[in-house]
């Protein structure tokens, strides 16, 4: 790897009380690499995100970002960094539009997101970013949608479009495949293959076949820790993955 790494994470823990729920842990991820992070239930994994993005603050460690360190800085500064994630739960505007929830996501990385609200159509480049982001994930002729109404597996297409408008450099995605039917799965799969191969992308996902199609490199925590971290391949035959999570009929 040559340049700062897109993400680095060092010596990084997170304590509740008695409680480790990150510990120490090490995590190294390349300009472009597609990253997939697995565990158990309670392993850690999205505490670890949290941290990442600035939600919790760290007990003990250090995160750095394309080289900037980002460990007391807060969830804006490191979405102006190039940092964008999507959550378990989606994070949506229920009652809005496809269009103004895209709108909105836009609007709240712009410097204009302190001035008055003005109609959508003064701002025409974040309509065309819109517009360009949705066909991109499969949602085009879906923005006058009421988001609601739509399917849990499109929904979670919204969620990717929304963290995908503001160009991103990395992209930190919590559980993508959750609740997806076979179809909507394997249409999630081929979205996030066809991400832009520039941007960064760290993947939390239960879906083993989602996660080994996607990612060039997995990283696999229980209780708190990094188990194992290497290539799909290697990561299928460790011994203690497949006793601790994958089953003992993976190799």
């Amino acid at each position: 790897m040559t340049g700062d790494p897109a993400l680095r994470v060092e010596g990084l823990t997170k304590a509740f009380g008695g409680l480790c729920a990150v510990d120490k842990v090490e995590l190294c991820v390349a300009p472009g690499e597609r990253r997939a992070l697995i565990g158990p239930n309670g392993a850690g994994k999205t505490t670890l995100f949290n941290l990442i993005a600035g939600d919790l603050p760290p007990t003990a460690g250090r995160i750095t970002v394309f080289g900037r360190d980002v460990t007391r800085m807060p969830p804006h500064r490191r979405a102006a960094l190039g940092l964008a994630r999507t959550c378990q739960v989606n994070d949506l505007f229920p009652t809005l539009t496809v269009f103004e929830n895209m709108m909105l996501a836009m609007h709240g990385l712009s410097p204009s997101k302190l001035m008055p609200l003005k109609s959508i159509r003064a701002y025409p480049e974040h309509c065309a970013r819109a517009h360009e982001v949705l066909a991109s994930v499969g949602l085009a002729g879906s923005e006058d949608a009421v988001v609601r109404t739509l399917s849990h597996g499109v929904q979670r297409q919204l969620e990717i479009a929304m963290a995908l408008s503001g160009r991103p450099r990395l992209l930190l995605l919590d559980e993508p495949a959750a609740g997806l039917s076979p179809a909507e799965a394997q249409h999630m799969v081929s979205l996030l293959q066809a991400l832009d191969p520039a941007m960064s992308v760290v993947m939390i996902e239960h879906d083993m076949d989602v996660a080994f199609r996607v990612a060039d490199r997995v990283t696999v925590m229980h209780n708190g820790r990094v188990l194992a971290d290497g290539g799909r391949d290697e990561v299928k035959a460790d011994p203690r993955v497949a006793e601790i999570y994958l089953g003992s009929g993976v190799a």
